[in-house]
């Protein structure tokens, strides 16, 4: 394997994703992948180490399998799955991937990268530094974690705490 995959920080994710029950397969990929060495397929993630750019792009892709349904996600990379993700499992997707950061302790910038989400990444940053977490009711609608009111409520942690990191 190349040399990408022995950072600290990939290391930390397939670890985390193995422990959730993402399956990761190495595979090479052709240039067509949306993520320069990344691709979803049905419950799993495809990784091209040799063409990874971002290592912090997993865990954004790994938000997409996580808040999608069991049965969206046995479809993912099939023809028979149109217009997925929807925008709003694209938000919860990008909030995931932050409450997986912060659960592995790496920075935000790891998966925020400036290269990433259409110039937007500083403003997520920001936004989620100031506890400002848009998409949290999705996310919370979702079973995947509770807000502060509600957190308190249960007498539960809130965001970025996750209750559990797969949709049923």
């Amino acid at each position: 394997m190349p040399d990408i995959v022995q950072t600290v920080e990939l290391k930390k994710v397939l670890n985390f994703l193995n422990k959730i029950g993402i399956q990761v397969v190495e595979k090479e990929l052709d240039d067509t992948a949306f993520l320069p060495g990344l691709a979803l397929g049905p419950n799993c993630i495809y990784i091209d180490f040799s063409k990874l750019l971002y290592p912090g792009d997993i865990l954004h892709e790994a938000g997409h399998l996580a808040v999608a349904t069991s049965e969206t996600r046995s479809q993912i990379g099939s023809e028979s799955l149109q217009n997925w993700p929807t925008d709003g499992e694209e938000i919860a997707a990008i909030l995931w991937s932050f409450a997986a950061l912060t659960y592995l302790e790496l920075p935000s910038d790891f998966v925020f990268h400036s290269n990433g989400y259409k110039n937007g990444a500083k403003w997520l940053i920001e936004s989620f530094s100031n506890k400002n977490y848009v998409g949290l009711p999705l996310l919370e609608w979702m079973g995947l974690t509770l807000s502060v009111e509600n957190a308190r409520l249960q007498n539960q942690k809130p965001f970025p705490h996750m209750q559990k990191w797969m949709r049923d």
